[in-house]
């Protein structure tokens, strides 16, 4: 069976985006979902090679200045030419840990990605305010709905 490419970027300061990526990543890559390749990035490290061999993507930022981070921004910069018309098409989703609201964050992003023609395919996940750790189950369900729906062909 051939296997399906998840790629996870994300970029974290105080720690917490982190935490919610590694949550994001178990749930990509739980035992039960199979054929799933998952490659796992900070946003300073990933480029347009790993865009390109991505198959869908989840981004992760946090908030900084109502704004996502400039890890994430510089990211994004760095791959948009190399991958436009090349990515269409292509699901994704977002988790944003975020000090004030996230929709800053969210939106710029969003922005950005309609730029290269992909497609969400779930609502972001988004901690506002005091950092909630029970929160981080939404994290894990996250990255398990990404792959299960890569792994049966949904996405």
């Amino acid at each position: 069976m051939a296997s399906n490419h998840l790629l996870i970027v994300y970029h974290t300061q105080s720690g917490t985006t982190s935490e919610m990526a590694d949550a994001v990543i178990r749930g990509a890559t739980r035992p039960d979902v199979d054929g799933i390749e998952v490659r796992a990035k900070p946003a300073l490290d990933a480029d347009a090679t790993d865009m390109l061999w991505a198959d869908a993507f989840i981004l992760g930022t946090p908030e900084n200045f109502g704004y996502m981070s400039g890890a994430m921004k510089y990211f994004l910069d760095r791959i948009y030419y190399e991958c436009i018309d090349k990515v269409n098409g292509r699901p994704y989703a977002l988790f944003v840990r975020a000090g004030n609201d996230g929709t800053g964050a969210i939106s710029s992003m969003r922005r950005i990605l309609a730029g290269l023609a992909v497609r969400e395919v779930q609502n972001p996940v988004l901690i506002a305010g005091e950092f909630d750790r029970t929160r981080l189950a939404e994290c894990e369900e996250l990255g398990l709905t990404m792959a299960a729906g890569l792994e049966a062909g949904v996405f």
